[in-house]
Parts: structure tokens; sequence; C-alpha cells
């Protein structure tokens, strides 16, 4: 690729790509962390002359997208679509890309000893952390985590990989690393320590003692709308670049990263590239949750429901615009603990954001591992207005979405192909239980989703069946609209 790239239309690396080292080992070289992190690390190589570079690495699946960067010398594009034009990228921080499966899981533990690793860091999504979303406990029998308890050296999961790649070091000798997770999920930090140590306690205690003494594990919050890849967006980047990539990414010209400064082993400036590196996370990690992953959802499982195909379809529809409006500043923005933003401005940048033409970002894929997501999008605000005495009536109404969605079968009569990690379960209550008021009883009996308080309170329970028969009597696009 570096002849073509030449050509490319497109910012392409001025620095010297031999002299990169990769101090970072990223789990999960999907298009979200293409288009996000690595474009920091990128403007900050080819702007400041970082020499901060990533070993890229794919546990379970995505065998492709690691043998299509390497055939490339490890470059790919990032485009930025708005509606009136695309701008595209040639990043050049990769020096290196594995997969578990395909190089085996020593090379991976190689590229993760080595002396010059600084930080782990992970976009895994919310499953990929082996933990209970209501209640953020590591699942002890969860089949990877079984898998990788009674196989420590051969690990599977995420959190099994981290931890015995940390016990390689100690042995050698070697400092430890930090572990920073980009996923979506409030205090994604604390998550993470969470199933590290727990995992690391249980088949070392004296390991574990060694983790929680020297590892850190630093909070973040990403942002940037990052619709998944499809033969269109390929051929759209390669008509723009005048270069075929099929590890290219497309993405919306925003971006924002909040980093908590917590490193125990350096970090690259990402300040300088436009990230903000605060003490606490929080606040803006709920703020980006609730507002727009929750509105998000909202729109996917309602959105999907009415045949709307994309986000920027449910905008067309004025009653969604206002609902996604409504349920960002009426319910969600009063959970908020976020003091230094203007939430109405916010807001108004979402449904912009959301009604980006050139964004084919598909209902059907925020609509994915609902499980994971609903505690902390929706069940988090909901628990606040009950106890604060307040109105929850688009968030019941997002819940009973949920419900339909998953019940397998849309308003069309047609079948939904629904993708969760908890489908065995979720099929079981649907197939155990007539449609009705029955149907909503036996999915809020989904405790790793609901938690045992949210099914016992009535006023909870009421709200999301009354929503739940009105989009099953009278459609989602009508309920939303009354």
């Amino acid at each position: 690729m570096e002849n073509k790239l030449l050509t490319a239309n497109a910012i392409i690396p001025q620095y010297d790509r031999s002299k990169l080292v990769p101090r970072i080992v990223h789990l999960g070289f999907g298009a979200f962390h293409r288009a996000h992190q690595a474009v920091y690390t990128d403007i900050l190589a080819q702007e400041h002359g970082s020499d901060w570079g990533y070993c890229e690495v794919n546990l379970i699946g995505g065998e492709q997208q690691i043998a299509d960067l390497r055939q490339q010398d490890n470059l790919y594009s990032v485009a930025e679509m708005s509606a009136d034009a695309w701008q595209c990228r040639v990043v050049g921080v990769v020096k290196k890309a594995l997969h578990a499966q395909v190089d085996g899981l020593e090379a991976v533990f190689d590229a993760m000893t080595q002396p010059e690793v600084a930080i782990v860091s992970l976009t895994v999504t919310e499953k990929g952390y082996c933990h209970a979303p209501a209640t953020g406990t590591l699942l002890l029998d969860h089949p990877l985590i079984a898998h990788d308890l009674a196989n420590p050296h051969q690990p599977q999961s995420a959190p099994g990989v981290i931890v015995e790649a940390l016990a390689r070091r100690k042995a050698a000798g070697l400092p430890a690393f930090s572990v920073m997770s980009c996923d979506n999920m409030p205090e994604n930090g604390h998550v993470t320590h969470h199933v590290v140590t727990a995992y690391a306690d249980a088949i070392d205690p004296e390991l574990g003692a060694w983790i929680k003494a020297k590892v850190t594990f630093p909070s973040t919050m990403v942002d940037r709308i990052v619709p998944a890849v499809t033969p269109e967006t390929l051929a759209q980047v390669a008509q723009a670049t005048g270069v075929a990539d099929p590890a290219a990414v497309a993405c919306e010209p925003f971006r924002q990263w909040v980093i908590e400064d917590n490193f125990v082993a350096g970090r690259p400036a990402w300040e300088k590239a436009g990230a903000e590196l605060v003490a606490d996370v929080l606040p803006y990690e709920e703020m980006k949750l609730r507002m727009l992953n929750g509105s998000h959802s909202f729109l996917a499982y309602l959105g999907y429901l009415a045949g709307y195909q994309h986000i920027s379809d449910c905008m067309q529809d004025e009653n969604y615009r206002r609902a996604a409006h409504a349920l960002m500043l009426q319910e969600q923005a009063p959970t908020l603990k976020v003091t230094s933003v203007d939430l109405g401005k916010y807001a108004d940048s979402l449904i912009a954001r959301y009604t980006n033409p050139a964004l084919r970002h598909r209902t059907w894929q925020i609509a994915m591992d609902g499980s994971q997501k609903l505690p902390q999008r929706w069940l988090d605000s909901i628990r606040w207005h009950l106890a604060h005495g307040s109105s929850f009536r688009l968030l019941a109404l997002g819940v009973a979405g949920w419900m339909r969605y998953v019940g397998g079968v849309d308003e069309q009569g047609e079948k939904i192909e629904v993708s969760d990690p908890l489908l065995p379960a979720i099929q079981q209550a649907v197939a155990s239980s007539q449609e009705g008021e029955a149907r909503v009883q036996a999915l809020l009996g989904l405790n790793t989703i609901f938690g045992e308080d949210l099914p016992a309170n009535e006023q909870f329970v009421k709200q999301v069946t009354e929503a739940y028969l009105a989009v099953r009597e009278y459609g989602a696009k009508n309920t939303v609209a009354g």
C-alpha cells in the first residue's frame, strides 16, 4: 500500500513509521477503535512527533480484519462523512497486528510482555467483560471465564488474557502496565478493575494482590458515531481516496475522548490531539451513556419496529425527533452529576448529529446486545426517578420497545434477527409466556438485566406494562406520536 499512498486523496502519514514503538497493545481491532483512539494517536505522530504505536490484537472473530490490515503494511483509512463532503485520513500508527487464534496465544503474550508496553487498551464491547451488567460482578460461570479458570495459561477471555500477561510480567520482574477500557460502560475503569482482580484472585490471590498494588485502570468516555462497515461504505471510501481498502472505516466528523489521568507507565500526550484529561470521568460518562446512548437505544428499538432502518430515518419523523429530545432533557438530564456542560446545547448537538444523512447508522446495529446496555442507558435513570418520585414515561416506553423487539417478530409479522449474549434466556422467557402482560413479567424475571429491585417495584412494572400493551395495540409509530 505504500506506493498507493502517494496517490491517495487523503491525509497520509508524513512521519517515520519505522521509529514508532508499540507501547500500546489494543484488544479489539473493531471499527470504533480504528475511527477513534487510533486516530488521536495518529494525529500525535503526524503533528507532534510522537513515537507511540500500537500492536493490534483480536482474540475472537475478526480474523479477516487482521489479515486485511497486514496485507497493506498495517495501514488503513478513516473517512469522516458529513452531508456535504468526505474527508479521509490514512492511519499509520499500527506497528503490528495479531490474531490469537491464527498466530497463537504465545505471539499475543510475547507482544504483551515486551518491556516497553505501557498500556493495554480494550474495545471488546460490554459483553467482553463477562460480567453481570446489573451488578458489575464477574460471572464465574460464564463459559469463557469457566474455561480460563480451568486453563489459566491458555485463556480465551479478555480478563483471562490480561491476567496471564500480567502474571508473566510479574514472574519476569517487568513493571506492570495500565489497563484502559474504551467501552461504553459507566466507570468502565472500575468495571475492568473489578473483573480483572476478581478473576486474578480466583486463580492466584498473591497475583491478585500484586495487580491491585501495581496496575491502574483509568476510566474513559469515548464518543464518535461509527456505523458498521458495509460493502457500500467501502466502495464510497475507495471512490473518495482512490485506493481500495478492505480495512477502511467511515464515521461522523465529531469525536470526543475524556480520560482519567491515571497511568502507571506513561501515556501519549493525547490532550494535544484534543482529548480531555480529567480527575473524574464518571459525570461525562453518565452524560454520554444516558443522553446519547440512551436516546440511540430508544430510537433503535422503537425505530426498527416502525420500519426505520437508520437513525437518520427516525430523525425525518418529527415525533421520533421530539421524543428523543424530550427523553434526553426531561428524563435523562435531571439524573446527571455533570456541572460544566450546557445540557440543552448538548441535546441539540446530538439531534443534529443523528440527522447527518451521510451516516447510515442502522437501528438493527444499535439494537444488538440490549441485555448489556439497558442497565446503564435506562435502568439506572429509572431507579433515580423512582427514588425522586418523577416521571419516566419515555424510559418505560424504551424498555417496552426492547421487550417487543426481543419477542423476535416485527409489526409486519417478519422475523427479527435478535443478537444478544443472553439470547437463550431471553428466548426462553418469550417462549414460555403468553403475549401481553405475562410477556412483560417473564422478561422482567431476567435479573442479570433488571436486578431484584425493579421487578419488585409496582410503579415500574405498571408503567412498562402499560407502554408494552400500547406498542402492541397501536404500533411503535403511533405510540411514540402519542
